[in-house]
């Protein structure tokens, strides 16, 4: 099998995809803007080839790289990127190789554009929360005055919570449309509640064979607010998520992927999708959940996510074991600028036998992933929250 992985490289996790992969009998063919010689040593051995382009911004250059692995290698089995951001080119170049897997040029954007994704949540009856594509300042007004403030804005393609506010008054939405942005944007009503992922990897007939949930207080007052950031990964997704996301899965036609669902933990009843305690969609990503997140799902399932995927692909089942050896695998990151009771080494010291990862994040990452960050894992969801109060106060 030759499997063509886009940006091997970043985020790190592709390169324990890779090297999974490559265990499992795989062609992983990279293709990647960084200088070989700054790869690792474990991707480098992942990898049977790199092929180095200037920038991964210029589709001819990709191309060019595929025809190469094609002429050397024969036809390309799989071509993925796990990024987000490379979904597009990823669609492109399947469509120009007629690569079987994966979606194509045709179908990208619901999977992209918030507006058809909303659509196709609406179709298969998903609850959903309501949504407006922002044109005139009427428009906008008359929507907030249909759902109530506050409302959220965020681009209509865009990743996270990048570009997006929560406009909580009239005055606060005719700002925005005074300086309104360039690319398109939607509107949507506030849902209030945490955000709560199924993510999974899915087999050729839509059915899991991992299933994990994460849960997120609101991302957007993380960032926008300033405040420390946790999240956690519990031992197993509750039923009705479980089988929200299965629907979900099979809306969108997502076999053969990694996939990343956000779905609203609903706090309080909402006339028309839900009450306290259901939930509804936000949105879809093709893709494995970022940062550290994968790693954090292994330590909860005490699995290998990785190499689950890579069975996925190579054989369409999974054969690494289930396991009774549960947790809950919880997140804290402190940010700069906030007074804290406890040091990083006292934290530490109280945690230690429950660590698993203490580091300091790269700068980039410090708006929505905070400076210092801290893994840890513990059987019951109390000793997590003395944790987060021990760490975060």
């Amino acid at each position: 099998m030759n499997y063509v992985f886009i940006s091997p490289n970043y985020p790190l996790t592709c390169t324990c995809f890779c090297d999974r992969l490559h265990q499992a009998g795989a062609n992983v063919l990279g293709i990647g803007d960084a200088p070989y010689d700054g790869l690792s040593a474990e991707l480098k051995e992942a990898l049977t080839e790199y092929y180095q382009v200037s920038t991964l911004e210029d589709y001819d250059q990709v191309y060019r790289a595929v025809a190469f692995f094609i002429h050397k290698y024969g036809r390309v089995d799989w071509l993925e990127s796990l990024n987000e951001y490379w979904l597009p080119t990823d669609a492109r170049l399947r469509t120009d190789f007629n690569i079987a897997v994966g979606t194509r040029s045709d179908g990208i954007d619901r999977l992209v554009d918030k507006a058809r994704m909303k659509q196709v949540f609406l179709d298969a009856g998903i609850p959903t929360a309501r949504q407006h594509v922002v044109s005139t300042r009427a428009a906008g007004r008359a929507f907030a005055k249909q759902v109530g403030y506050p409302v959220i804005v965020k681009p209509s393609v865009g990743v996270g919570a990048n570009g997006a506010w929560k406009l909580k008054s009239q005055a606060e939405l005719d700002d925005f449309y005074a300086d309104l942005p360039a690319v398109p944007y939607v509107m949507e009503e506030f849902l209030e509640g945490d955000i709560c992922t199924y993510d999974a990897i899915l087999n050729s007939a839509c059915e899991p064979l991992f299933e994990s949930t994460n849960t997120y207080p609101p991302v957007m007052d993380a960032v926008m607010n300033d405040e420390d950031v946790y999240f956690y990964v519990t031992p197993e997704p509750p039923a009705a998520l479980r089988d929200l996301g299965c629907k979900t899965a099979k809306a969108f036609g997502a076999g053969q992927r990694f996939v990343h669902f956000e779905f609203i933990h609903l706090a309080r009843d909402h006339k028309g999708i839900g009450k306290a305690g259901d939930y509804a969609a936000m949105e879809v990503n093709m893709r494995p959940s970022g940062g550290h997140d994968p790693d954090m799902m292994n330590y909860a399932q005490s699995v290998d996510v990785y190499r689950i995927y890579a069975e996925m692909v190579t054989e369409d089942k999974r054969r690494f074991p289930d396991s009774e050896d549960r947790w809950y695998c919880a997140y804290a990151g402190r940010k700069d600028g906030h007074d804290y009771r406890h040091s990083l080494d006292e934290i530490t010291a109280r945690y230690g036998e429950s660590l698993v990862m203490r580091e300091e994040m790269p700068p980039i990452e410090w708006p929505q992933m905070g400076r210092y960050a801290f893994m840890a894992r513990f059987r019951s969801e109390e000793e997590m929250r003395e944790f987060f109060a021990f760490a975060l106060s």
